[in-house]
This record gives structure tokens, C-alpha cells and sequence, in this order.
């Protein structure tokens, strides 16, 4: 008789403490990472962190005998589960160069600036950013452009700065969170195994009515505040912007594509590799000169203007007329730019991966699941880890993945549709990282706007009515999705096996 092979032994289950261990080095490697690195630690070290305690995972894994082949298949189809996302984030980046090379993003960042009134000046800072962060998908490049052009404009006008602050974030991240172009709304959908513009949906039965909440309180506090002229800045940054482009309504068709593109829901990828095109297209078109000027010298004619489209699909564009506000806002886009974010979700998928093949991402929820014995009590458990992951990791993008990870089986057990899962990771995970001073979305936001974070913090009105809302909503019953019949006999199937 032969001898068993490894894989036939049982593998034993994991303690708590063995389910623990990867999870403090984590957090211990974050922290690290984030004092020696700082807002930084996203660009190469949280993904060290990631990959060692990943290492820390597997060996757990393989002491309860679990093989090396094993856990590669599972890291294999855990980073399968991004490959969507991974995809639809790098026709995004051509997508934002194209479309700020065509005219189109500085068109609307234009008429956007037209709305300010400073009798209005804290709702309509926070409606401004909301457009722009949506338009391109960056609540840090929003804050660190308009944002900044608006806190400035505020000093001049004798306004808050912290409730200034509060709106540009409130209103960036609104935007960010709408935004099929956020590198987290791809993320959320993707950990949670659903459809993007399903996720966007969705999402809007909490997000729109806290955002509506929020504009309301700006409107109220900003009622009797002191105004004088002084719109100065924003009138330059727009002026800037009319000396490089030629800005016209019709510049905003290639989003008008994309948006009815998605409302007749057209697949993520091809929607926006269709607006990617569309706005290269145009930038040949109405903006000959600036194509020219990206391919630089070397080429001429019809060979220039192809050199220059292709160039701000795959390297984004650049601009350099002196003007820092101007520059930082325009210069970004191409698959190029989102490559860093693509290393990141590999190694925290991979990380998720390895814990959930070794079984310590069930023994971690387990007392927790136990708990939750209602809907609106696995969602708030959801809630209340994905901002506690705000805390201890300091990272956004882990605290959109790992309770993803924890939470996905779960969801699906109980006959609850992905989408309920990824909203509650954005209304929690994506809203409070800015809320956190350590975070380095919270140290990013300090640092870029010049106000503490503890001092902005009770002005982020819409980052804090938005977990809240879901929280109620949750427990209401409200809106809470459940799978079709045949994906819930699938699910009993699969927890049979």
C-alpha cells in the first residue's frame, strides 16, 4: 500500500491566534511603513508590507498543512477576482489623459468655476470639487488643485478654514465616490465580487441623499458669513486654462457618450475605452496645437497629432505654462498613472487571498458573524471593520479589500446580492480614511489643505451623515438587494461541497 501524499492529510484548522498573527504584522509593517514613509507609504511600501505578511499567511497555512501549490491557486483566483478592475483602471488612465488633452475636463472644471458665488462659497466649494473629483476620479488631485485655489480664495474672503477644508472634502470625495473613474469604486465591486456600474447604482441611495444633507449644512452655516470681493484666484486658474485650450460646450460630449453608455448599461470596460477613443479623437480635432506641443519635436503633420493622442492614453497629459494650480491640475492621466494602484490591489488581494485559502479569514469573522444575526447587523459589522481597518492599516485601499474578503462568502450564504456588500465597503471604507489624522488619506488632506485633521473633521459633513444614513438604512431594511433564485441554489450548493 502506498504511502499518502501531503495533500491528503487533513488540513487542520486554524486557532485565533494563528488567524491574528498575519494581521498584526500587517499592521505593525503599515505603521512602519507610514512613519518612515509617511503619505509616500502607498507608492512601494504597503505593498512590501502586503506581500511580507502575506508570507507570514502562507506559512501558517502550510503548518496546518496546506502545500505551497494550494495556496498558489488560491492566490491565483484571488487576484483573478481584480483582473476586471485591474482593466477597467487602465483604459481610466488613458481615459483621463485623452480627455484632458481634448479640452474636456478643463471645460468643465470652467463652467464649474463660473457657479461660485460668495454669498454661496461653502456649498458651492463643496458642489465644485464634487464635479471635478467626479469628472476625474481623484479626490487628492481635487484637494490639491481646486481645493487649494479655494482655500486660498477663502482666506480672501475672511471665510472658515476648516469649514472650508470640510466642504472640499466632502464635496472631493462625493465625487470620487460617484466616479466610475475612482480608482476605489473599481476596487469595491471588484473585492466584492460585482458589476461596476451596478456598485455606482446602487450606491446612490445613500451617497446622494448624504451629499443633499450635507450641502444643506453647508448652506446653513454659510448663512450670514461675511463676504467680500475676492474670486481672484479661481478667475486666474480659469483664464490659465482658456490660454492652452479651446473651451466650448461641445467638449463635453465624450462624457455625455459615457454617461448614456452606462445609464443603457453597457459594460465598464468598453464604455470607457469607447470614451478613451472618443476623446482622443477630439483632442486631434479641436485641439490641434496642444497634441502638437505633447508629441514634441521630432515628428510634424498627421504623425504628430497621432504621436500626441497616443501619448496621453499611455503616459497622460502635461502641461507646463508656470502656473503650479494649473499644472498639478492638468498634468495626470495614462494607463502609466495607474499602475501604482495596480501593484497595490495585486499584493492585497494576494495578501486576502492566502488568508481566506488558509482558513483564517473564516476564524477571524466567525465571533463576529455569530453576532450578526440580521441583515442590517452583518451590514453594520461590515461598517464598523471597514473604518476600524481605516484605523489600524491607515491605508483606504486595505480597508476596501479586507473586510471584501471577509465579508463576500457570507453575503452570498445568506442570499444577499454583492452590491450590498461593495456599497457598505465605500460608505465605511472610502468615506472615513480622511477622517483618520494617521491615515494617509487623513495626513494627505492636512498636509495639502493646511487645516488639522481633527480641526476639519466635524466640517466633512458628507463623509460622516454617509456611514451614519447606511447604518440606518441597513437596519430599515432599506434597499437591501438580494441574489436571483438561481444564484442562491448555487451558493447552497457550493457550502455543501
Amino acid at each position: 500500500m502506498s504511502e499518502p501524499s501531503p495533500s491528503d492529510h487533513a488540513v487542520r484548522a486554524p486557532t485565533l491566534l494563528q488567524a491574528l498573527v498575519p494581521l498584526v504584522i500587517l499592521v505593525a509593517l503599515l505603521a512602519t511603513g507610514v512613519l518612515l514613509f509617511g503619505a509616500d507609504a502607498a507608492f512601494g511600501a504597503n505593498q512590501i508590507a502586503l506581500v511580507l505578511a502575506a508570507g507570514v499567511a502562507a506559512l501558517v497555512g502550510w503548518r496546518n498543512g496546506l502545500t505551497w501549490e494550494q495556496m498558489q491557486d488560491g492566490i491565483v483566483q484571488g487576484v483573478g477576482v481584480a483582473t476586471g478592475a485591474i482593466f477597467i483602471l487602465l483604459v481610466v488612465g488613458a481615459l483621463i489623459g485623452s480627455w484632458i488633452l481634448s479640452g474636456t475636463v478643463p471645460t468643465l472644471i470652467h463652467y464649474g468655476l463660473l457657479v461660485l458665488d460668495p454669498a454661496w462659497f461653502y456649498p458651492a466649494a463643496c458642489l465644485l470639487c464634487a464635479a471635478v473629483a467626479m469628472t476625474i476620479g481623484s479626490s487628492w488631485t481635487t484637494a490639491g488643485t481646486i481645493g487649494v485655489a479655494l482655500m486660498g480664495v477663502a482666506g480672501g474672503l475672511g471665510m472658515d478654514p476648516a469649514i472650508t477644508a470640510g466642504a472640499v472634502i466632502s464635496g472631493a470625495y462625493f465625487g470620487d465616490k460617484m466616479s466610475p473613474l475612482s480608482d476605489t469604486t473599481n476596487l469595491a465591486p471588484a473585492a466584492a465580487g460585482g458589476e461596476l456600474f451596478t456598485h455606482v447604482r446602487h450606491m446612490a441611495w445613500t451617497t446622494v441623499p448624504a451629499f443633499a444633507l450635507a450641502m444643506i449644512a453647508f448652506a446653513v452655516v454659510g448663512l450670514g458669513a461675511s463676504t467680500s470681493s475676492g474670486v481672484a484666484a479661481v478667475g486666474d486658474l480659469s483664464a490659465e486654462m482658456r490660454k492652452h485650450f479651446d473651451l466650448g460646450l461641445h467638449l463635453l460630449i465624450p462624457l455625455l457618450v459615457v454617461l448614456v453608455m452606462a445609464a443603457r448599461k453597457v459594460p465598464a470596460l468598453p464604455t470607457v475605452l469607447v470614451g478613451a477613443l472618443l476623446g482622443a479623437v477630439f483632442a486631434v480635432i479641436f485641439q490641434p496645437d496642444a497634441v502638437r506641443a505633447l508629441a514634441g519635436d521630432g515628428v510634424s503633420g498627421g504623425l504628430a497629432l497621432l504621436k500626441g493622442a497616443w501619448m496621453a492614453l499611455f503616459g497622460g497629459f502635461k502641461l507646463e505654462s508656470g502656473v503650479e494650480s494649473v499644472d498639478s491640475l492638468l498634468s495626470r492621466g495614462g494607463m502609466s498613472s495607474m499602475l501604482n494602484t495596480v501593484w497595490l490591489i495585486l499584493c492585497a488581494m494576494a495578501f486576502g487571498a492566502v488568508m481566506e485559502k488558509a482558513g483564517l479569514l473564516e476564524r477571524l469573522i466567525r465571533s463576529v458573524l455569530a453576532a450578526a444575526k440580521s441583515t442590517g447587523s452583518l451590514i453594520a459589522a461590515t461598517l464598523v471593520t471597514a473604518f476600524g481597518t481605516n484605523i489600524v492599516t491607515a491605508d483606504q485601499y486595505i480597508s476596501i479589500v479586507l473586510p471584501g474578503r471577509l465579508y463576500r462568502g457570507e453575503y452570498r450564504k445568506r442570499g444577499l446580492a454583492p452590491v450590498n456588500l461593495s456599497r457598505a465597503l465605500e460608505d465605511a471604507g472610502t468615506l472615513t480614511s480622511p477622517l483618520v489624522p494617521w491615515n494617509t488619506c487623513g495626513a494627505y488632506m492636512a498636509a495639502t489643505l493646511g487645516v488639522a485633521t481633527w480641526d476639519y473633521l466635524p466640517y466633512a459633513l458628507f463623509n460622516l451623515i454617509n456611514p451614519i444614513l447606511a447604518l440606518v438604512l441597513a437596519y430599515a431594511g432599506f434597499k437591501i438587494l438580494r441574489l436571483a433564485a438561481d444564484e442562491v441554489r448555487e451558493t447552497e450548493i457550493a457550502h455543501r461541497r
